[in-house]
C-alpha cells in the first residue's frame, strides 16, 4: 500500500525542517537540501488546495489565454497559473496542466521551463501545452538564450559585464561571478541558495525548444516577435521566445 503524506505531515515535516535549520550542527549541504525540501513543502499545500477543489485535475472554467508561470509579471487578459502566489490559480504544472482539451487560444510563458526538471516535467508540459489548445491555438515561451551566451564564450568580456549588469546586479552573488565561464554556468544552473530564486534545471536555445515542442506534436514552431504588452520588456535581452502552433 502506498503512504500519502497528509497535510498535517507535512506541517509537522516543515517545523522539523525549520528546527533543523536552526541547528548551529546541520551541515552546509544538508542545509541547501533542506531548503529545497521546505520549498518543495510549501508548493505543495498550495497544489493540494487546488487539487481538492478540482480533484479530476480539469478546472471548470476554459480561459482563451492563459499565462504559465508568470509571477508577478500579470498580463491583461490572460489567466495566470503558477505554483506560488501570486496567481489566479495555484497549481504545480509539473504535475500537468489543469485545463479542459481542447480549451486554449494562446498560451505563454517566459523564464519559466528552464525551472523544472528535463526530460520528465519539461516533456510532460510540451505534451500538456498541445493538449490543452484548440486546433490552430498557439504556445509562446521564452527562455534564456544558451547559444546567445555561448555565441560570446570566451572572448567577449564588454558583453558579460553587460550581463552581470542586466542579470544579476540586484543579487549578492555578484563577488562569485570572476570569469566569463561563472557567467555560464549562473545561465545553465543557477544555484543560488536563496528564498527570492529557483535554480535552472535546464539550458534552452532555439533548436532545443523547436524540436521538444515537435516532438510534442505541434506542427510548426517559428520565432515569436517580441511582444512588450504580454512580455517583460526586462526579459528581451539575451532571451529566446519561439511560438508553436497546433
Amino acid at each position: 500500500m502506498t503512504a500519502h503524506l497528509s497535510a498535517p505531515s507535512l506541517d509537522l515535516l516543515a517545523e522539523q525542517i525549520a528546527a533543523l535549520l536552526e541547528e548551529p550542527s546541520t551541515s552546509h549541504g544538508l542545509a541547501r537540501t533542506l531548503r529545497a525540501v521546505a520549498k518543495e513543502i510549501e508548493i505543495s499545500k498550495y497544489h493540494r488546495t487546488s487539487s481538492r477543489a478540482w480533484p479530476n485535475g480539469r478546472i471548470d472554467i476554459a480561459p482563451e489565454k492563459v499565462q504559465i508561470g508568470g509571477g508577478a509579471h500579470r498580463i491583461d487578459g490572460f489567466y495566470n497559473i503558477d505554483a506560488v502566489p501570486p496567481a489566479d490559480l495555484l497549481w504545480d504544472i509539473r504535475e500537468g496542466i489543469p485545463l479542459q482539451d481542447g480549451s486554449v487560444q494562446f498560451m505563454f510563458s517566459e523564464h519559466f521551463l528552464e525551472h523544472i526538471d528535463y526530460p520528465n516535467s519539461a516533456k510532460h508540459y510540451a505534451r500538456e501545452a498541445h493538449r490543452v489548445l484548440v486546433p490552430g491555438g498557439q504556445l509562446v515561451t521564452g527562455v534564456p538564450d544558451a547559444a546567445f551566451v555561448l555565441r560570446h564564450y570566451p572572448d567577449n568580456p564588454t558583453l558579460a559585464d553587460e550581463m552581470v549588469e542586466r542579470w544579476y546586479a540586484k543579487r549578492d552573488c555578484l563577488g562569485d561571478i570572476n570569469t566569463f565561464l561563472d557567467l555560464i554556468n549562473y545561465v545553465f544552473r543557477d544555484q543560488d541558495d536563496a528564498p527570492t530564486y529557483t535554480p535552472h534545471l535546464w539550458a534552452y536555445d532555439r533548436e532545443k525548444l523547436t524540436q521538444m515542442f515537435t516532438e510534442a506534436g505541434f506542427r510548426a514552431i517559428e520565432p515569436w516577435d517580441f511582444d512588450p504588452t504580454i512580455a517583460n520588456p526586462k526579459r528581451q535581452w539575451g532571451s529566446t521566445y519561439v511560438i508553436a502552433t497546433k
